[in-house]
């Protein structure tokens, strides 16, 4: 009998796993580290892969609004301070290293746009564009006070369930 050998792609197609799908956890509210989640997500979804992008926690504040924005529903005086000492939106967020107290995120965009690199806003807007799924996480939204009027348009709002329903179908998972 002669044995049949299966291809990577094959292989993970065979457990339902698709080849192109793609997920991203983005937890780290860091420009650095969220340019990096874009970058990756815009590539991927270039190349003709289905990505999701899950933001929980601090990977929350991209998404956010730079405007005060009038709110539905009254917040708790915990979630009333987590919104006024978080980010308003990817043009707030500091550097994960060398920050030089605010400095290091102003010196990074000239460094960024004298090299003609995108920036998060413009990456943000392409992911858009290119139909990447951004998904805002309805438990890290509670936790932190924010509400769905404080948030960007064009995001879809669920649960940790929902992601991994989109993990277990993609055979990348990336945690940023």
């Amino acid at each position: 009998m002669e044995e049949q050998t299966l291809t990577a792609t094959e292989a993970a197609e065979e457990r339902g796993v698709r080849t192109d799908k793609k997920t991203i956890i983005v937890f780290s509210g860091d420009l650095d580290k969220m340019m990096a989640a874009f970058i990756i997500a815009n590539g991927a979804a270039a190349m003709g892969d289905d990505v999701t992008m899950f933001f929980t926690f601090w990977g929350l504040n991209a998404l956010r609004r730079p405007e005060k924005v009038q709110i539905s529903k009254p917040k708790s005086t915990l979630q009333a301070m987590f919104g006024r000492m978080m980010p308003r939106g990817p043009n707030k967020l500091g550097l994960s290293k060398m920050n030089f107290a605010g400095m290091g995120a102003p010196m990074m965009k000239k460094v960024m746009k004298d090299n003609h690199v995108m920036s998060l806003d413009e990456l943000i807007a392409t992911a858009k564009e290119q139909g990447i799924k951004l998904v805002a996480c309805t438990m890290s939204m509670d936790v932190m006070g924010l509400r769905e009027e404080e948030l960007m348009d064009g995001l879809e709002f669920a649960g940790v369930g929902s992601y991994l329903g989109e993990a277990d179908e993609a055979n990348v998972n990336l945690f940023i």
